[in-house]
């Protein structure tokens, strides 16, 4: 392959290290070492999900740090596996049923489950081989499914376990619900700001001609008001305390009580108190001992407790309801107003507080993984994570674990004939107090969150001892990868995910499940907007492994995720990467053009030792580079990493390696030797190209050989500062020898002599390199700047050009006439923006245009004016 196409060499590199198993645990046998373990868990996407820019950052920081670990001797477990997303699986289920004509209520519970399992093996899981054109290596023999035997055993043990402590308990309480998919826990509510209305309703005082207003957003629920409330400290009303209202339509009779509850500025100061559809007026109304009063029902349809508006959708019902209040004058007005709606995370629908009889597990449940966390048992990077963590781990409420499904881990909890409750880990038990078969299981699911806390052990096998059966995993994986060494994930699901495993792996084993936890950022667009279809500016990973290879997002990935950071991706970022990788294929190209001038048989190798100046100079910044490298993967600063490999790969290795070594043919096997060590470098970033140069450059191939991937990740070497100052002169000199000819508009000519000021231990070897690539007959070292010369000033030298028999003037008509346009243009821009009304009317991208457009100006017309000087001398 004579030019970069990285499909020709990613899928075939992909499928031959995957059937070889190297990604299983004993995958590196040949460099692991004893007492070496990393664990790290895949999140586990959605069984009906897809690929998306999200996943492959995660996936690919999972896979740099696993390749990294295991080049490193550890015996690495990355497990792979996918979530059965209970009401994500069922609504497509239901869907494609419904296309048929048929209602899942038509087949009953186990026939429609057994669709679900059809539909799961046929369409479910796509994005598992969607994850393999990422490059990533997770033990695939080991995929594991949430609803498998193994951690379906899991999950009825854990159940039982909290459930006997105390920790489980059923009971009537306010909970989020949504209409469409049933009980919410409070993080899969989410809020979005409204312009709504506020409507002040006229509630006739009894025995009275007066009114009392109350305000309120939500005057459907009016039906289930069970008093009027007022602030005790509130003046206007106290003499209205314990009196009664007419509720209006209804004519029925509540109290007016006061509590410290309601804000005296907010609307009128008096507000109606539902207790059965507001979570805090459901405290009122147990404080109060009001009656709860439900309207609706778990479909959001009115009840009989509504009159003649029964039967009405709760939200189709409010401006019917208003409109009739209104007709009976009970509306006194009606404004705009701004608030908080909650609506579930699946399907959009607006949320309601509705009092139900739920499954829910204690916040105590949460203490030790509070404890834990805070003696660092568990470290979060980026740090200020924590706080985050601790302060919703603190203020944890009773969490609502199950939910009105079919698809999911059932509830397995059962009720006898004879009434008594159970919880049991078989699907068929025997009551415990009267022995009867005839018990009955709680129709209800679990919270898929419920199961996949437990995914750091569920994995390993924990639980299935209880039923005495072999898994085919060891018993030794617990031990061997418990606590995980490490988990990568978005921070957006710290609460729905890693606070849950937190609390469940300290809970049910006493130990958290994680050594370390990265939260990585959003991946945004170019602008730093959210990625949405509606906006147009969804970027597809697939679409781009396609366009720019897999290596070259994976790069750009790791290269913009900076701890704590938004990454802004954008196409420029990725032809970088891209451009990167073809500047790497393009250096092996011109390594073996060399190789093959000295001897057509001779291939490249690793060596232990290096003779030529320019090996050794290479080989001293290859081992800066091995222990910054380590430094940033061991921190998880990926980014960090990336610019290392960046600096050292473009840089250093091609920009000037390959440039020195024409004036050193003697070295070519050297720097042969330093791009091999450094594709293992690169390997766990980049891993398809690292693997194809690795070989190309041993003229050997992954057929014959063992991959790249299980050869021992480099070590750090000594580095040898001397050769490293020495050719950081050289360097510079050349450069500025350069810029001094750019000047002088002598283009790439040679010229007779250069004088040097500098201090070099090795002049002969500067002189071999400066002459030879700056195109220079002699250099002579000097003390002082020679007379009629000119200079440029290095960081670590000074380089003068005799001015004898070279023509300045057309040189220096140039510049000035530069210098006077460049003038003139600054004193344009200055007079504009300096101009109030201009600034004050004019768009902000025309002021940010010619704001950018005098920078840009002021920094060439310095650069002229110093060129202009140097030339007069």
């Amino acid at each position: 392959m004579k030019t970069y196409n990285p499909q020709e060499i990613e899928q075939n590199i992909y499928q031959t290290t995957k059937n070889r198993g190297y990604f299983e645990v004993e995958g590196n046998s040949k460099i692991a070492q004893k007492g070496k373990n990393f664990a790290i868990m895949m999140p586990p996407p959605n069984v009906t999900g897809v690929l998306h820019i999200g996943h492959a950052l995660t996936f690919t920081l999972q896979d740099i740090i696993t390749r990294y670990k295991r080049m490193d001797g550890y015996r690495t477990l990355y497990q792979p596996g996918m979530d059965h997303a209970g009401i994500a699986t069922q609504n497509v289920v239901e869907k494609q049923l419904l296309a048929q004509g048929i209602k899942k209520e038509e087949l009953g519970r186990e026939k429609f489950i057994e669709k679900v399992w059809e539909w799961k093996e046929k369409s479910g899981g796509m994005i598992l081989s969607q994850m393999e054109n990422l490059g990533i290596t997770p033990a695939w023999s080991r995929t594991r499914f949430t609803m498998d035997e193994g951690l379906k055993r899991a999950v009825k043990l854990a159940f039982k376990t909290w459930y006997e402590k105390g920790l489980i308990y059923q009971g009537n309480y306010m909970i989020n619900w949504c209409t469409h998919d049933g009980a919410l826990s409070d993080i899969e509510v989410e809020y979005e700001e409204n312009v709504g209305k506020l409507y002040h309703l006229k509630y006739p005082i009894k025995d009275s001609s007066e009114f009392i207003i109350v305000a309120t957003t939500r005057p459907e629920t009016f039906f289930g008001d069970s008093a009027v409330m007022i602030n005790p400290n509130d003046t206007r009303y106290t003499h209205l305390i314990g009196k009664s209202v007419i509720l209006p339509l209804l004519n029925r009779e509540i109290p007016i009580i006061a509590d410290e509850a309601v804000d005296m500025e907010f609307g009128t100061g008096c507000v109606k108190v539902t207790p059965a559809h507001d979570v805090n007026d459901y405290e009122v109304g147990k404080r109060h001992n009001l009656e709860f009063i439900t309207i609706f029902d778990k479909f959001g349809i009115l009840n009989q407790h509504a009159g003649e508006f029964q039967g009405l959708e709760r939200l189709e019902a409010r401006e019917i309801v208003i409109e009739r209040l209104q007709k009976e004058g009970f509306v006194e007005k009606i404004e705009e107003h701004k608030n908080q709606v909650g609506k579930c995370y699946r399907c959009g629908n607006i949320v309601e507080p509705y009092i139900s009889k739920q499954w829910f597990v204690s916040p105590e449940v949460a203490r030790g993984a509070i404890e834990a966390v805070s003696k660092g048992e568990s470290k979060f990077f980026p740090p200020q994570w924590k706080n985050n963590y601790d302060a919703w781990m603190r203020e944890l409420r009773p969490w609502c674990i199950s939910r009105q499904l079919w698809w999911g881990h059932q509830i397995p909890v059962f009720e006898c004939e004879c009434k008594e409750q159970f919880v049991a880990l078989e699907d068929s038990p025997s009551c415990p107090k009267c022995g009867s078969k005839k018990v009955s299981q709680d129709p209800d699911v679990l919270d898929t969150w419920f199961s996949s806390g437990l995914w750091a052990f569920s994995t390993l096998g924990w639980g299935n001892g209880e039923w005495g059966e072999g898994e085919k995993w060891q018993k030794s994986d617990l031990s061997d990868f418990y606590p995980n060494s490490l988990l990568i994930t978005g921070f957006d699901i710290l609460f729905f995910w890693v606070a849950r495993m937190l609390l469940s792996g300290e809970s049910l084993l006493g130990e958290v499940p994680f050594k370390d936890i990265y939260l990585h950022a959003l991946v945004r667009d170019e602008f730093g907007q959210k990625m949405s279809k509606s906006k147009g500016n969804v970027i597809d990973p697939l679409e781009k492994i396609k366009s720019h290879g897999a290596d070259a997002l994976r790069f750009t990935l790791a290269s913009l995720c900076a701890q704590g950071r938004d990454i802004k991706l954008s196409e420029k970022e990725m032809d970088l990467s891209k451009n990167f990788a073809n500047k790497l294929f393009n250096a092996s190209n011109f390594l073996m053009m060399y190789l093959e001038q000295i001897n057509n048989n001779a291939i490249f190798e690793e060596l232990e030792s290096f003779s030529t100046p320019l090996g050794i100079y290479l080989n001293s910044r290859l081992q800066s580079t091995i222990k910054e490298l380590r430094d940033s993967l061991d921190s998880y600063r990926f980014n960090d990493g990336a610019s290392v490999l960046y600096r050292f790969l473009w840089g250093e290795f091609c920009d000037w390696g390959i440039e020195l070594a024409k004036a050193s043919k003697e070295s070519i096997k050297e720097l042969g030797s330093v791009f091999l060590t450094s594709m293992k470098l690169l390997h766990p970033y980049m891993p398809f190209l690292s693997e194809y140069l690795y070989h190309k450059l041993r003229k050997t191939d992954l057929e014959r050989e063992e991959s790249i991937m299980i050869a021992p990740f480099p070590k750090t070497g000594e580095r040898d500062e001397g050769i490293e100052r020495e050719f950081a002169l050289i360097k510079d000199a050349i450069t500025s020898i350069r810029r001094l000819k750019i000047l002088l508009e002598l283009g790439n000519q040679s010229i007779q002599t250069i004088s040097i000021k500098a201090k070099s231990q090795n002049q002969e070897l500067f002189k071999t390199f400066v002459c030879k690539l700056a195109k220079v007959e002699s250099c002579e070292f000097v003390e002082s700047k020679p007379q009629n010369s000119i200079g440029d000033v290095g960081e670590w030298c000074e380089c003068f050009i005799s001015l004898e028999n070279i023509d300045l003037s057309a040189i220096k008509n140039r510049l000035e006439n530069q210098k006077n346009k460049l003038q003139s243009e600054v004193q344009k821009l200055e007079a504009m923006l300096g101009n109030e009304n201009f600034v004050k009317n004019a768009p902000k991208n025309v002021i940010e245009t010619n704001q950018e457009g005098l920078k840009n100006a002021k920094e060439k017309l310095a650069k002229v004016i110093s060129e202009l000087e140097a030339l007069k001398g």
